[in-house]
């Protein structure tokens, strides 16, 4: 198993890591709106491994229509804090142990601790920003990250993306998010805030299932 969580003081909102919160639909951290969506992108172990390589390789921003650059790996030693499994639990802390993987142009994989800037538009808005990945996981059946705000964004909250392979052969892509709008349009106008969260789950989901299924 390979986990690492990073925490640090530079994102831009307090309630880190709360993606993961088994009640954040219901919970938000405070102004902010929450978003979850889940897929079924196929079944069985090669389509598990296919689709995760992707994510970890970022293909669901990039291939979603935005841009990825200044990929900066964390410097130095992480520390492995609290995380949680699918079920909401925590999980032991314990420490990332992986030797750093890179995509075919260079660009290094998702990382604990990794900043990256991310441009494009998603139904017209801005999605300009920079982020930072506050926890990776890699276990047998379950892969994925989260991205935190750190600066520059017309929002401030994090997004988290995770690819599960359950018991019963099939594979899920979920991506839960929350939202608190930071630019002056977003705070008068709120449905803002919901309209560009729905523009790019819909990207995501393309990205890592171009053949993919009806929502559940």
């Amino acid at each position: 198993m390979r986990r690492g969580t990073f925490r640090d003081e530079t994102v831009d909102y307090a309630a880190v890591g709360a993606t993961q919160a088994p009640d954040l639909m219901q919970y938000p951290p405070e102004r902010s709106t929450p978003a979850q969506e889940s897929w079924r992108i196929g079944s069985g172990e090669a389509r598990f491994q296919t689709a995760s390589e992707a994510l970890l390789s970022w293909r669901a921003q990039r291939d979603g229509g935005l841009t990825v650059t200044d990929v900066r790996p964390a410097a130095g030693p992480m520390y492995s804090g609290v995380s949680f499994d699918h079920e909401g639990h925590p999980v032991a802390p314990s420490k990332l142990e992986a030797d750093q993987r890179f995509d075919a142009d260079g660009t290094p994989w998702v990382g604990s601790g990794t900043t990256v800037h991310v441009r494009g538009r998603a139904a017209g808005m801005k999605a300009d920003a920079e982020l930072r990945v506050i926890f990776a996981v890699e276990e047998p059946r379950r892969v994925g990250f989260a991205l935190g705000t750190v600066s520059g964004s017309v929002v401030t909250g994090e997004e988290s993306f995770m690819v599960d392979w359950y018991d019963n052969d099939e594979v899920w892509f979920t991506v839960r998010a929350f939202d608190a709008p930071r630019a002056f349009l977003y705070k008068v106008y709120p449905p803002f805030v919901k309209r560009r969260r729905r523009a790019l789950f819909q990207r995501y989901l393309r990205a890592i299932s171009p053949l993919y299924s009806t929502p559940a």
